[in-house]
């Protein structure tokens, strides 16, 4: 049977960049690999940062967004089918923020996937630097993704200044199991649950944890469906602004409360030769030239003013076809 991993975390929270290096882990020793990035936004960006991964053992797909809950359960098992159909040796499922956890264990008790698939681990990231007090809506995503995890993942520990990497795992710890306990499950996480570690220090012996790490099966009280949640993402495309004035744009759009909370801004803008990728967060604006792009920025957050962004963005940007959704 084939290994399905789940790699959940709530908007933000690094799941991308983790599943960059977890599956480049596979690819280095040889296996034989599918990656499913299941999203219910129209645009995901997400799988124009993994193009890179994309080689003879390692397959792309996704699950086109735009439709309702239905649907997308329906797309996501038919994506399931075909990759059950290939003999992978691990395939890595990577879902929207915003997602039900009920949908991945529901469906891979159904014929035929539950012939062909074996899961394997649930991985859930959470940002050490994650507010103390999150919206209602995000608490209830935090708890109900960590209440099935193998293993909860800090990411960004190395933005944390004034603690240790134990005094950072006690404090986020203490956070979940609170949201854990705001939806009545019975689980609580111990310190054996959490990886408090630099990514870029992962070895060997990180990585066939997190291969073996597994899931619980824990209940929890559902308070909200996808549907109900009024974080959002919103999209903005075809844009061309000049490089030099991409960080302090960001910088203002960040800022400015008129246009909302925002948690992060990402996605890709051209350059004369190749494209710009954009992850940023309040914390940080990270550049990197990369070779495959499209002229979008992704803004997630709660109460976004899109026509706010709008005036940020449309006095810097030379592309007449801008739209923003």
């Amino acid at each position: 049977m084939t290994k399905i991993d789940l790699i959940t975390g709530i908007l933000g929270s690094g799941k991308t960049t983790f599943l960059m290096k977890y599956a480049r882990h596979f690819i280095d020793n040889g296996e034989n690999i599918a990656i499913l990035e299941n999203d219910f936004g129209a645009v995901n960006i997400d799988m124009m940062i993994l193009q890179e991964l994309k080689c003879d053992n390692c397959r792309l797909e996704m699950i086109a967004g735009g439709c309702d809950a239905d649907c997308h359960r329906r797309r996501f098992k038919t994506q399931l089918i075909s990759l059950g159909m290939q003999h992978f040796d691990r395939v890595l499922v990577e879902p929207s923020g915003i997602f039900d956890m009920d949908e991945f264990f529901d469906i891979l008790h159904e014929s035929p996937l539950d012939k062909w698939f074996e899961i394997g681990s649930v991985l859930t990231i959470v940002d050490s630097e994650t507010e103390e007090q999150l919206s209602e809506q995000m608490e209830y995503l935090l708890g109900s993704e960590a209440a099935c995890c193998g293993k909860l993942i800090l990411s960004k520990l190395e933005n944390v200044k004034n603690e240790t990497a134990e005094q950072t795992a006690e404090r986020v710890l203490g956070h979940v199991n609170r949201a854990l306990e705001d939806i009545r499950c019975d689980r609580r996480l111990s310190e054996r649950d959490v990886v408090a570690k630099n990514w870029e220090s992962f070895d060997e012996n990180d990585y066939r944890l997190f291969k073996n790490a597994g899931y619980r099966g824990s209940s929890y009280v559902k308070k909200f469906s996808p549907a109900d949640i009024q974080s959002s993402v919103h999209y903005f495309m075809h844009i061309n602004i000049d490089k030099d004035e991409i960080s302090p744009l960001i910088g203002r759009i960040m800022n400015d409360e008129s246009c909302g909370s925002i948690f992060r801004i990402k996605g890709s803008l051209p350059l004369e030769k190749g494209w710009l990728k954009i992850n940023a967060t309040r914390e940080k604006t990270e550049l990197s030239p990369v070779t495959e792009g499209q002229p979008v920025l992704i803004v997630i957050g709660d109460n976004i003013s899109r026509e706010r962004i709008d005036e940020h963005i449309k006095p810097l940007n030379t592309d007449d076809e801008y739209v923003s959704i």
